[in-house]
Formats: structure tokens, sequence, C-alpha cells
């Protein structure tokens, strides 16, 4: 969304992206006001910010000034620094705000946007399942599988098997079946140690339900991306299930979408099922946002690493697995 800022009466208010650059009547006293794009105009407020903060201490450096004297200490500050974030909990990157500059991105290439800023809310236990998934995948893919399965045939309940599993196996399956339950993504569990099976009661959430039926990359995606961004410092925007429609009408669903610094571009796609069919139509998409190909990157559940490599040389894109996603990302930059 845009920005209107009335120099007459202070009204502050976001706007359609539409109206960028174009002069409307204030919504409170009617005054002809400006409207900005949202990143344009919080450079411009910074800029002002910093430049009082040097007037200021220039102005205390000055002998027998008012100025001089010892200053207050300052206020504490409350806006917490992306350091101090526990990424796995917060709801700091759900607003506007943060989505601006992708919003700023997407208007310069003449692209609608349109984002669920919600989306990014890690205040739930979506992520750290993702994480514990994308942890182990080649274990808990049958769990998944007879999750996913079940809630399409409408079953209530799903039973997973450990008696061809290795103890080890057996045991990171019962584990995680267990965090399922603790965090109600199953409605029941029950281990039968007699018959070594593990029954689940399922839930009917929709938001449940496309967690399983693939949604769990997007966020073990979203979740290896804030943790690359932070550990390197970098600043960004973030965004997940990014709705765009070209010009041409063509109309996409970006998965996950990063900018770094405010003009590095990351599009990560995901797929836990097949993906081949799609390829012509991602190369498409890459061209039309000027993505370089190794910053357009496929993420295909269990994609070996030999074929994710020859599927990257093959085509413009870069192939990889949800483990070697933060592999790939520190070499973008």
């Amino acid at each position: 969304m845009a920005i209107i800022r009335c120099n007459k009466c202070s009204m502050l208010q976001e706007q359609p992206d539409t109206l960028v650059g174009q002069n409307i009547p204030c919504p409170r006293c009617a005054n002809p006001a400006p409207v900005y794009p949202t990143l344009l105009y919080i450079e411009k407020l910074l800029g002002k910010y910093f430049d009082a903060q040097k007037e200021l201490t220039h102005l205390r450096a000055m002998p027998g000034s008012a100025a001089a004297l010892p200053a207050a200490p300052p206020a504490p500050i409350t806006t917490p620094q992306l350091a101090d974030i526990d990424l796995g909990s917060t709801d700091q990157f759900a607003s506007e705000v943060q989505h601006g500059p992708i919003y700023d991105w997407f208007h310069k290439r003449q692209i609608k946007v349109q984002a669920n800023v919600r989306s990014v809310d890690t205040s739930g236990f979506f992520d750290e399942v993702a994480e514990a998934i994308g942890a182990n995948l080649p274990v808990l893919k049958d769990v998944l599988e007879r999750i996913r399965w079940s809630q399409q045939k409408e079953h209530a309940s799903t039973t997973i098997n450990l008696d061809k599993r290795s103890p080890e196996d057996a045991k990171a399956i019962s584990t995680f079946c267990q965090k399922l339950y603790d965090f109600s993504f199953v409605a029941k569990c029950f281990h039968n140690r007699p018959e070594n099976n593990v029954r689940l009661i399922l839930q009917t959430v929709p938001a449940i339900r496309d967690f399983f039926n693939g949604g769990w990359l997007e966020w073990h995606a979203l979740m290896s991306s804030l943790r690359y961004a932070k550990e390197r410092g970098k600043r960004f925007s973030c965004a997940r299930g990014l709705n765009i429609a070209l010009q041409n009408g063509d109309s996409y669903e970006l998965d996950v979408f990063m900018l770094i610094d405010g003009q590095v571009p990351v599009c990560i796609e995901c797929k836990s099922g097949e993906f081949r069919q799609n390829i012509d139509r991602y190369l498409t998409l890459k061209k039309r946002l000027g993505i370089d190909g190794k910053h357009f990157v496929m993420c295909i559940a269990g994609l070996s690493d030999d074929n994710a490599k020859a599927f990257s040389a093959t085509y413009n894109l870069a192939f990889v697995n949800e483990r070697s996603l933060g592999e790939h990302l520190p070499l973008l930059l």
C-alpha cells in the first residue's frame, strides 16, 4: 500500500498503489495531499531523523550553549532489533510496513501485488513443525503421506506402523507424532506399543490440512530465509503466499519472496509433489520479474542432490531440496 501525508492536518493514511504520485483530497480536511510510495516515504522520514540527530549533536558540542548541558537519558527503545527477535515466535513481520519495500519493488515493475501479512506471523506452531520435518524428511515422509492421504479420503484417523522401522527411526517418528499432538496438529495420539504403531486422530481445520498438503515446505523455506538474513545481519522484507498479477493478465502465487537490502530479490517456489510440468511457467515468470537464475529457487522436497544439480544445469533456475536450501542462500550475495 502507498501512504498519504496531509501537510495541513497531519493526516497519515494508507492508499492504493495506483494513486502513487497523485494529489488527492485529504480524507480528514479535504486539502490536496500527495500520495507517496511507502519505501520512499520511510526513507525520507529516516533521512530527516538522522539529519536532526546530527544537528543536535553539533549543538551540544558548542561551548556555552544551552544544548551543551548534559542530555537527559534517552528513552528506552521499544522497537525490537532483528538480533533480539525470536524468529520462531514473533508477529513483527506481519505488518504492512514490513511488506512495504516488496510492494514498491513490484510497483516499479508495473506488477500488481497483494499480500496476506499474517502469513509470516510465526507466533503459532507451523514453523516449528515445518522445521522438524525439513530436518528429517526421509524418516518422517511416511507420516506426512499417511496424514495427507487420510485427509483427502476424509478419514477421521490414520495409523503409522513402526514394525519395519529401525529403533532410531521408530523413536523419531513417535516423538514427532507426540509433537503433533502437543501442538494440536492432530486431535489425539495413541502409542500402541503391543502392536508397535501410532494412531492419530486427525484435525479438520483447513489451515492444518493445507499444512500437510505441502504448506509445511513453504514454512520451512520461510524460516530458512529468515535465519539466513538474521545470521548475516541483512535488512530484508519477507512475504509468503504473495499474489501477483502481470499486465497480460497472468497471475501467480509466490510461495516465499524475500527482498534483501531493499534491492536483491529471492523467490522460492516450493513443491512437495510433481513439479516438472510447471518449469516453463516459472521460467517465464523469472524472465518477467528480471530475476537472476540463482535467485529464483525451486525447492523440491525429497529431490536428490544429484538431480538438483542436474536440473540447475539444464534450466536457468536454482534447484534445491529441503536440506540444501540453507546451503544455497549464502551463495546469493
